[in-house]
């Protein structure tokens, strides 16, 4: 493996709280850990208040908080199959939390995706230098080592590339509608 690609497992947060301008996030998957509890329990009919903060706040959302008070611009977009996914529809109605905590969201069809270079995976990228993979099983969940760093510049512009590209295309939050 050439010396700057490197398997490193520190959570998304850890990189996030070393930017200092920018993280992105790309996800390209229509369903993610379907063992996940909170993913359980809204397919059993429970939603998060956003008036009950205190049920739903968690470190992540204190991460975002903290980077977007120190100047970081946090954006996540979303590329999904329509009709959505239950999944998908799990993290629509959830993204208020994201948006509560200062991401900013969009949404892009994958039918309008049609033409736009992606990566085959999901990642992030922080001030445009370092970009973090995280490779999944056909199952949703993150493979034993699903967390990839690299700071190798054409593969980091790569990845920055596409999430501009995708950016453009997507709707805001507030004004996709999931069929």
């Amino acid at each position: 493996m050439p010396a700057e690609r490197r398997n490193v497992q520190p959570p998304a947060r850890d990189a996030l709280a070393r930017a200092q301008r920018s993280a992105v996030h790309l996800e390209l998957r229509d369903a993610y850990m379907l063992d996940d509890p909170g993913y359980i329990a809204w397919q059993q009919g429970v939603r998060l208040d956003p008036g009950q903060r205190s049920t739903w706040w968690n470190g992540w959302h204190d991460a975002v908080r903290e980077a977007v008070g120190r100047g970081v611009v946090v954006r996540r977009a979303r590329v999904v199959s329509e009709p959505i996914s239950d999944y998908v529809r799990y993290e629509y109605d959830n993204t208020f939390t994201n948006i509560a905590a200062g991401e900013v969201v969009r949404w892009l069809p994958r039918r309008r995706a049609t033409g736009l270079a992606l990566p085959s995976t999901d990642f992030w990228v922080f001030d445009g230098e370092h970009a973090l993979f995280h490779h999944f099983g056909g199952n949703g969940q993150l493979d034993e080592d699903g967390r990839e760093y690299t700071d190798d510049p054409a593969l980091v512009k790569l990845c920055a590339d596409a999430f501009e590209a995708v950016w453009e295309r997507a709707a805001p939050h507030d004004e996709y509608r999931p069929r």
